[in-house]
Formats: C-alpha cells, sequence, structure tokens
C-alpha cells in the first residue's frame, strides 16, 4: 500500500479530531496570489520528538468524515520529506526544535483550503487545528466613510438672559449704532455752538452799526 494511501486510512479510522498536544497556528490567513503561506504545529506534550509530522488538505470545512489530499511529511530524525502522490516544488516542510514548519510558495486562489497538520502516536492518531488558507489576488479593503464637510455662515447666538462674558455678536451692531449717535450728537452740538456764535458776531455788529 502506497504510504499515502495508508495515511488517508489511518484517518478514517482516527477517533480523536484534534488534541492539545499540537497548536497549529495560525487559525486563519489570507495570502496574496504569487506569495508565501507559511503556517506551523508546535508540540507540548509530546515526549518524542522525533514523530513524523504529516501535512494534509482539505478544501472545504474539515470533518472526520472527510477525504484528506495528503501533501508532504517530515520525518525530523532522519531529515527526509516525503511528498504526496503529485509532488510539488513549491512544498517545503522542516521542524525548528518542537515546532514543524510547512511553506506554501508561489501560492495560487486554487491552494485555498484548509491545512491540517497530524503526528501518529501510540495508541491514536493526533491532529492540530485546521488552518484556513484564503488566496486572494488583490487583499479586500474596508471603504471608510467620509463625512462631507459643508460651509456653513456663521450666525450670531440669541443673547441668553444669563450672564454673559464677552461681547456677542449681537452687541456688536449694538454698539457701531450707538457710536454712531454719538458721533451725529456730538457733529450736532459743535454745528449749534458755531452758529450761536455767528449769531452773537452779527448782532454785535448791528449794534455798532446803528450807533
Amino acid at each position: 500500500m502506497q504510504p499515502w494511501l495508508w495515511l488517508v486510512f489511518s484517518v478514517k479510522l482516527s477517533a480523536l479530531w484534534s488534541s492539545s498536544a499540537l497548536i497549529q497556528t495560525p487559525q486563519s490567513m489570507t495570502v496574496l496570489t504569487n506569495q508565501t503561506a507559511i503556517m506551523s504545529c508546535e508540540a507540548k506534550t509530546l515526549t518524542n520528538k522525533n514523530n513524523i509530522i504529516y501535512w494534509m488538505r482539505d478544501r472545504q470545512s474539515p470533518t472526520k468524515d472527510k477525504h484528506y489530499e495528503f501533501l508532504a511529511s517530515w520525518n525530523p530524525s532522519k531529515r527526509i520529506t516525503v511528498y504526496g502522490e503529485e509532488p510539488k516544488k513549491n512544498i517545503m516542510v522542516f521542524s525548528d526544535l518542537t515546532r514543524y514548519i510547512f511553506n506554501l510558495t508561489n501560492v495560487k486562489p486554487e491552494d485555498s483550503g484548509f491545512y491540517v497538520c497530524m503526528m501518529i502516536g501510540t495508541p491514536r492518531i493526533i491532529f492540530g487545528r485546521a488552518t484556513e488558507l484564503s488566496v486572494v489576488d488583490v487583499l479586500s479593503t474596508t471603504p471608510q466613510t467620509t463625512k462631507k464637510t459643508s460651509l456653513r455662515k456663521k450666525q450670531c447666538p440669541f443673547p441668553s438672559p444669563k450672564t454673559q462674558k464677552g461681547l456677542t455678536c449681537s452687541l456688536v451692531p449694538l454698539s457701531l449704532l450707538l457710536a454712531g449717535i454719538l458721533v451725529l450728537l456730538v457733529s450736532l452740538s459743535v454745528a449749534v455752538h458755531f452758529l450761536c456764535l455767528r449769531r452773537k458776531a452779527r448782532i454785535r455788529f448791528m449794534k455798532q452799526f446803528h450807533k
């Protein structure tokens, strides 16, 4: 039996869906076309750090009864990579102490799906939680609502019956009006004064003429 066929058969017989022994990150990711997607599984409570790690993909939401596509496996003790039925040049797997890294380079939209890491322990199969990968041509941006600023004429507030500090807009024209009236009264008083002086001078002249 081919290794990938045996692996799929083992997955079908597994009673355990996921475990805290394998912490898979990230939970989801969106990557642009032709970029690189990086995901990892970290073994927290496993005593044997040389267990073979398997990476699989499901193009739909993963469940226990799904048929997974075997992509690659990594043997950390022998540092050997075994690929699935169709080896891909854009897949690279390796380990870093307790972390198992899965690199998918030059991703395409058809690479979108749920990627799962797995270890075969004793006596059960241990899964990491799936990473949802979405490959898009353009990253979507949330449109920002722009507020339209309209120029409004400044309106003078109505005077409040309460005591206000400083001049309000309503007092400005009133002050100008009072100043105009004051100037007018001063000009009128000056004119009356000169008129009185002129009249007195005329009366004085007439008196001197009749003597």
